[in-house]
């Protein structure tokens, strides 16, 4: 068949929502600096924050139900295991609708991997063009980041992981406690931050950039707002962060000793990375 560039597109933008945003390297702030200027309320949300984002970081992988919005058409859903402790990658089943990626399988989800820098979707082998006889398309996080972007969530070790994601809080301009709240049933303290581009450091590259195709669906971000539910263990029982137009919303079931995460055989791989630059 034709590739669908317009279908590839779609299943860029779920790529891009699958990624959380990890901030602060390269920043103008920092922790001792916030908590010098803060007032003794925020003083106990940091640590409450701090707390639970050393818990998050050395439990190393988590079982995950997402939710992505994008400003409008149905949101997608997904859900799997995000892995940090050794490099960042997921592996999450995709709503192939919401994707729009019904002409590249028959799945009703797409079973798609993050391993090395590299998206992997587990495709139906198509007749000809470049994913003739496989089974996976792969797509370089710079197709979607750029390459300064990608290059900055690669070297960041954890990358865009949940565990980076809540140690972005401390580069926050604004932090609340907004009370406790019940989230499937557990009870949590709800916390929010706000961060900025100067917050964002090098991952400005990545999430407020027009010009490569994750700014290109959101608007570009001028800073982030970032929602997060801590339970009694001191550990995340929902994450929400909005970035111009998208917002990702994440569930956590559970915490540590989840599968081990590693790329497709080589020969079953379709590398889509030049083609998708090109179009986008």
């Amino acid at each position: 068949m034709k590739l669908r560039y317009t279908a590839v597109w779609v299943g860029m933008t779920a790529a891009a929502m699958v990624v959380t945003t990890a901030c602060g390297s390269g920043g103008t702030k920092t922790a001792s600096d916030a908590v010098d200027k803060a007032v003794d309320k925020t003083d106990m949300i940091m640590a409450a924050l701090s707390r639970a984002t050393d818990r998050t970081e050395q439990l190393g992988s988590a079982e995950v139900r997402m939710t992505t919005t994008l400003g409008s058409g149905k949101p997608i859903a997904a859900d799997g295991t995000y892995s940090w402790g050794d490099g960042y990658a997921f592996d999450i089943e995709m709503d192939t609708k919401a994707v729009h990626m019904e002409p590249l399988t028959d799945s009703p989800t797409v079973r798609t991997l993050l391993v090395d820098g590299a998206y992997y979707y587990d495709v139906d082998p198509q007749p000809s063009g470049p994913l003739a006889g496989k089974e996976w398309m792969k797509i370089d996080t710079s197709a979607v980041f750029g390459e300064s972007g990608a290059d900055a969530l690669n070297s960041a070790g954890g990358g865009a992981s949940p565990s980076a994601s809540m140690k972005s809080l401390k580069y926050a301009d604004d932090v609340e406690d907004l009370g406790r709240e019940k989230v499937d049933g557990t009870s949590t303290t709800h916390y929010r931050a706000v961060i900025d581009q100067k917050g964002m450091g090098r991952f400005k590259d990545a999430y407020a950039n027009e010009d490569n195709l994750f700014g290109s669906m959101t608007g570009g971000s001028s800073s982030m707002t970032m929602d997060v539910w801590v339970g009694a263990k001191d550990l995340p029982v929902r994450m929400t962060q909005r970035f111009g137009t998208m917002k990702v919303t994440m569930d956590f079931d559970k915490f540590g000793a989840t599968k081990d995460i590693a790329a497709p055989p080589a020969a079953q791989v379709g590398d889509l990375t030049d083609a998708v630059k090109a179009a986008s």
